[in-house]
């Protein structure tokens, strides 16, 4: 008999087991593969739900901006994102009273070296040459500048004479008004105007704190109810970057970045494209910080300008620089350089209330004519305030018995 037959059938259910367990090892390993995706899915929606929602925006086609000069700003996908506002931190706004009060508290140290000085050299029996040497030292060493020194001892000197005033104590209440009228010329109203969007440029030095008054800037726009957006045009420096976004989600407004390395120029103008798309009502342009004496970075900031004057006409409504007093005259140099590269509309002094420099506000006030709109006294986000020429010159002349509570 043949057994062929027979052995074909006993070899056929190995053949199946075979093939069966070959199905099933594909079969896990589909599954380990399946469990691999997912979890690298998994992975990829945490780290996407991690980030705050973006939205990205397309690349924009290159475009002429300046026909004028031919030039172009080309947008090269430079917008990393645009982050939505979060809700912002509610902090209620300060009573005027806390704020003046802080302010005097803010100017204690110029007050200490500058009026208190005053004071024990009006003291003396006789206006003599004397008086009026130590008289131009206080208001030197106040900050106050040799050409705003020299001004002031002309002008108090003349009156004087005119009024033929023989005590000393005049010299204080004269200078107190001078001071004023100074201070009165230069200043500026910082309401916004109602262009829409109403666009600042703010600029000024590496370590000014021109991050901390973009964001309390920010904040005083979202308390009077405006929509407000914040682009991040320094692209070089990621921190500085990370901490205005920090700022914008404390705040809570919409911010835009470019992506690393990208033209400024070009992040200023998206910026200013998406403000318009998402009918902003403000939008703050932060500037990478430089310094003055750098001609090429000055350059660069006089192109933003143009490019966002030629995508918005009229546009920036406001060139803010953000001067720190602590340095003193080196802020008066700062701000000659910076007015001349891109026409500056105001300044925003900071770090009033940790210098003995305070005067220097007198000296931009009168040298340069050019308004000062805020000042900074404190972290808080309510401690920038627009400027206001005669609670300042109260706050500095108090004497120290006065409080305000």
């Amino acid at each position: 008999m043949d057994d062929s037959p027979v052995q074909e059938q006993a070899l056929t259910p190995s053949k199946e087991l075979e093939e069966t367990e070959i199905t099933q090892q594909e079969v896990a390993l589909d599954q380990a593969v399946v469990e691999e995706v997912t979890k690298k899915q998994t992975e990829d929606f945490v780290a996407i739900t991690d980030t705050q929602e973006t939205v990205h925006i397309e690349e924009i086609e290159k475009s002429v901006v300046d026909n004028v000069q031919q030039s172009q700003v080309i947008s090269e996908q430079v917008v990393e994102e645009i982050v939505k506002a979060p809700e912002p931190v509610q902090q209620p706004d300060a009573p005027a009273e806390s704020f003046l009060s802080r302010l005097r508290l803010g100017l204690s140290k110029t007050r200490a070296g500058f009026i208190d000085k005053l004071d024990a050299l009006i003291s003396r029996n006789e206006i003599n040459d004397e008086v009026w040497e130590e008289f131009e030292e206080t208001l030197i060493l106040a900050d106050l500048g040799v050409t705003t020194t020299m001004k002031l001892r002309e002008d108090i000197e003349n009156e004087i004479e005119r009024k033929s005033i023989t005590d000393p104590h005049e010299i204080k209440n004269i200078l107190k008004s001078k001071i004023l009228e100074i201070l009165k010329k230069s200043e500026g109203s910082a309401a916004i105007s109602n262009n829409k969007p109403f666009i600042m440029m703010i600029a000024g030095v590496n370590g000014v704190g021109k991050t901390t008054t973009i964001g309390k800037l920010a904040y005083k726009f979202k308390c009077e109810n405006k929509k407000v957006m914040v682009a991040a045009a320094d692209t070089f420096r990621a921190a500085a970057v990370d901490q205005l976004e920090v700022w914008a989600n404390r705040v809570g407004t919409e911010f835009i970045r470019g992506r690393s390395g990208a033209d400024p120029s070009a992040v200023a103008f998206d910026a200013v494209k998406a403000s318009v798309s998402r009918n902003c009502d403000v939008l703050i342009i932060d500037t990478a910080g430089r310094l003055h004496t750098r001609e090429n970075l000055m350059d660069e900031l006089k192109k933003m300008r143009k490019v966002v004057s030629r995508e918005l006409e009229g546009a920036p409504h406001e060139t803010i620089l953000v001067l720190d007093a602590t340095t003193g005259q080196n802020a008066v140099q700062q701000a000659k350089i910076f007015n001349e590269a891109i026409d500056l509309t105001g300044i925003a002094l900071t770090k009033l209330d940790g210098t003995a420099k305070g005067g220097v506000i007198i000296s931009i006030a009168n040298e340069l004519n050019i308004p000062v709109k805020y000042i900074g006294i404190g972290e808080r986000l309510e401690d920038l305030r627009e400027f206001n020429a005669e609670e300042f010159v109260e706050a500095l002349f108090v004497s120290e018995s006065e409080t305000i509570h």
